[in-house]
């Protein structure tokens, strides 16, 4: 049996630095467009902040980061995840596991442990990477995300990194697989604030105001790299077939 886990370690450990070099192969032959072009040096002097996107459309978020800046990015818990969690390590980036989304399941999936730990990484001044989605319900925004920044006090910044070569597939969540030797585009929309004192009906209007702003932040990068964003739609759909629109 231990030798069994020994070669899955050995496994993942191997798919994890395959993944990270591709990554570091993608990001150097990229020519990225960034909007606003100063928003490394925003974040720089702003401090911890939270950078949320789309789930299927996070796979470069990391490109957007300024290097040597400390970040620590939220990734499942369940076993499919624990390449991802390896290959984050080794492009510097520090993985928490556990789910964001909803308050519905959040023990079950570690959520309120990685809560803590997303706080605590904030207040070391760590700056987060997340996906904002409810957790298998592409498109729309959790309540965990405005939850932690009013408990945090610090910033949301609607991200976007996309690029005009790549690989959509028919998933969940209209995921993108970039490739390298394109162009790219950076978008970061406008800092979103909860005050510490919003009451629930506020955080709800925050919570909309995330996922407009992430919807625009999409638009715009792929109006860049002139194409659309495959998963523009996925709300629509989901609605035509009887679920929540929002």
């Amino acid at each position: 049996m231990l030798r069994m886990v020994s070669r899955s370690r050995a496994v993942q450990g191997t798919l994890a630095l395959i993944a990270a070099n591709y990554l570091r192969l993608v990001e150097r032959t990229t020519r990225f467009t960034i909007e606003p072009p100063d928003f490394q040096d925003s974040v720089r002097a702003e401090g911890p902040v939270i950078a949320a996107l789309w789930h299927g459309q996070h796979i470069g978020a990391h490109f957007a980061w300024p290097h040597g800046m400390a970040v620590a990015a939220l990734i499942s818990r369940n076993r499919d995840a624990e390449v991802n969690a390896l290959a984050l390590e080794r492009l510097g980036v520090r993985p928490i596991r556990g789910s964001g989304g909803g308050a519905s399941g959040m023990r079950r999936r570690g959520g309120f442990a990685a809560l803590r730990e997303m706080l605590r990484q904030l207040a070391q001044g760590v700056s987060l990477v997340l996906t904002a989605d409810v957790p298998k319900t592409a498109r729309e925004v959790g309540i965990g995300i405005v939850t932690l920044a009013k408990l945090s006090g610090r910033p949301i910044y609607p991200l976007a990194v996309v690029s005009a070569r790549r690989i959509d597939f028919n998933s969940w969540d209209k995921a993108s697989l970039p490739l390298p030797f394109g162009r790219g585009a950076i978008v970061v929309g406008d800092p979103i604030r909860v005050p510490a004192e919003a009451t629930e009906n506020e955080m709800e209007i925050m919570r909309l105001d995330v996922q407009q702003a992430l919807d625009r932040v999409h638009a715009r990068a792929y109006q860049i790299v002139g194409g659309r964003d495959p998963g523009a739609d996925i709300r629509a759909m989901r609605a035509a077939r009887g679920g929540d629109a929002l």
